[in-house]
């Protein structure tokens, strides 16, 4: 406690550029920034405001996700189904509006399913004792079974009379110009953050990542942390899934396959710590960022689609591995 203690306040006795210098998600902005640079002279259509619009629409619905997973991989978890509960409620919100029903039942439908999951998910695991990669792995394949039910996997691609004002939600640009889903994005952010940062809620997440039997002892409600947790993971594809399906205008069964090792690589990215106790809302944009700035460099510059897993990956195993050298010089 001691030692943990004095670390505390030499961290806090810092100056503000050698916090920044020590940060992961500073370095991995630098990345994104140089990346960037280099593909605006290595080629002729990534600087274009086209490529520029898609690259920042597309990492939106990485960066939302990513956003509410930041918070699980703080107190210590991992939420494997994200990107079947996108697929299950892009397919509920599909499904409801298409049997006639309005834009907002439609919203409210497909909420509803994510907080449901999140709420099963967090109580198995806080209240049970169930380990999170096992029973988000089992909820991977029930709520992606699910979508396939509801749709009796079929290609949904008429929304009701609400329909247009579907596709304007998810793929409309009313502000300057900027795409919705970019300023939905920047809200949940600064949203997030300011949970994290300024609220209760946001030191006891931290509390339950640093030491979960600490923060028992001191009187934080871990279970229901850890269940408000999950649903705020769930929460943030739901969201993920109404907007994306506003841009696509269509929804299939395999939307969001293999979506939650872009969103944990995000995160890890990012700067949050897969042991818990660290991680920050920018660092998850930022994370996202850079994976989109990697699958879209890839097609830019010839390179087979197929190397974009080994890019990610590396860069996954690059951020642990910057952290772990950041903890083992702090323990030194």
């Amino acid at each position: 406690m001691a030692t943990t203690l004095e670390r505390t306040m030499e961290e806090r006795q810092q100056t503000w550029p050698a916090a920044l210098l020590a940060s992961q998600t500073f370095w991995v902005l630098i990345a994104v920034i140089l990346a960037c640079i280099f593909l605006s002279f290595a080629t002729d259509s990534f600087a274009t405001a086209k490529n520029l619009y898609n690259i920042t629409r597309n990492v939106t619905f990485v960066a939302i996700v990513a956003l509410g997973m930041t918070l699980v991989i703080i107190t210590g978890g991992i939420d494997l189904s994200v990107g079947s509960v996108l697929c299950l409620c892009s397919m509920v919100l599909a499904v409801v509006m298409h049997a006639g029903y309005s834009i907002e039942v439609g919203i409210a439908a497909s909420i509803g399913t994510a907080l449901l999951i999140g709420a099963f998910n967090g109580v198995m695991i806080a209240y049970l004792g169930f380990p999170p990669f096992v029973i988000t792995l089992g909820m991977l394949s029930i709520a992606r079974s699910l979508a396939m039910v509801a749709s009796n996997n079929t290609v949904v691609f008429q929304f009701g009379p609400d329909h247009d004002a579907l596709l304007a939600l998810g793929g409309g640009a009313w502000f300057f110009g900027i795409a919705n889903p970019v300023l939905y994005m920047i809200a949940l952010a600064l949203l997030t953050g300011f949970v994290l940062r300024w609220t209760k809620f946001g030191r006891y997440v931290f509390a339950i990542g640093g030491n979960e039997h600490a923060a028992t002892l001191t009187g934080v409600p871990v279970r229901r942390i850890k269940v408000t947790v999950y649903m705020i993971s769930a929460l943030s594809a739901g969201i993920a899934g109404i907007i994306q399906t506003g841009w696509l205008g269509a929804v299939t069964t395999n939307i969001g396959a293999g979506m939650e090792l872009q969103v944990i690589a995000a995160a890890v990215i990012g700067g949050a710590n897969l042991a818990g106790g660290v991680g920050t809302a920018s660092g998850a944009l930022i994370g996202a960022a850079l994976i989109e700035v990697i699958r879209n460099s890839l097609g830019l510059l010839g390179i087979n689609a197929f190397w974009q897993g080994t890019f990610i990956g590396g860069a996954t195993v690059l951020a642990v591995l910057f952290d772990r050298i950041r903890n083992f010089r702090q323990s030194e």
